[in-house]
């Protein structure tokens, strides 16, 4: 028999200590489905003074590809910062060698958007309860509009996590972003 089964991750949640503001981070996923097939959800949120600054959610079918990789096709909506875009999304979620946690997408938006994402994280066990969680992200944008060229955001990040469970592990970090080329541009308007 294959059940149904569920599940939710709350990746991060967590407030930073920005130049300008202290913004609210809520990054979560969560499938239900059976073993081979699943429907996925992503969301990525972030609140500046109780107020939604950037919303990215992608709904996705999930194939499983073998047992540590899985083949992504599906929808994003980003909803903050405006205006509204959407896009098609074909990823690949998995587990690559040396325990690399791996999610990498690309997207395809209205009048030939084209971005690529790629998130790297590894859990490296400390002791029995202490986890370090190093972090890449990086993600690159193509647009066509008048006045927005191409660019790319990167993300590096470490935390470290302490495991009352292993479902509920608070931790503290460091969080690094950059704007490189094209999308300070982008950013400004």
């Amino acid at each position: 028999a294959d059940p149904l089964i569920s599940k939710v991750v709350i990746d991060q949640f967590e407030t930073r200590d920005a130049a300008h503001h202290r913004p609210l981070v809520l990054e979560a996923q969560g499938w239900v489905g059976y073993d081979l097939h699943k429907l996925r959800w992503k969301a990525d949120l972030e609140w500046v003074e109780a107020e939604l600054e950037e919303a990215v959610v992608q709904v996705l079918y999930s194939r499983a590809a073998d047992a540590y990789w899985n083949w992504q096709i599906g929808w994003q909506y980003q909803g903050r910062p405006r205006p509204e875009q959407h896009a098609l999304v074909l990823g690949v979620q998995g587990l690559a060698p040396y325990w690399l946690e791996t999610d990498a997408a690309l997207l395809f938006g209205k009048q030939g958007q084209v971005s690529a994402q790629l998130k790297l994280e590894q859990e490296v066990m400390l002791t029995q309860r202490w986890v370090l969680i190093p972090e890449l992200g990086a993600q690159w944008q193509r647009r066509v509009e008048p006045g927005m060229g191409s660019g790319a955001d990167l993300t590096l990040g470490l935390r470290l996590a302490y495991e009352l469970r292993r479902e509920f592990a608070p931790y503290v970090g460091l969080v690094w972003q950059r704007r490189l080329a094209g999308q300070a541009e982008a950013a400004r308007r």
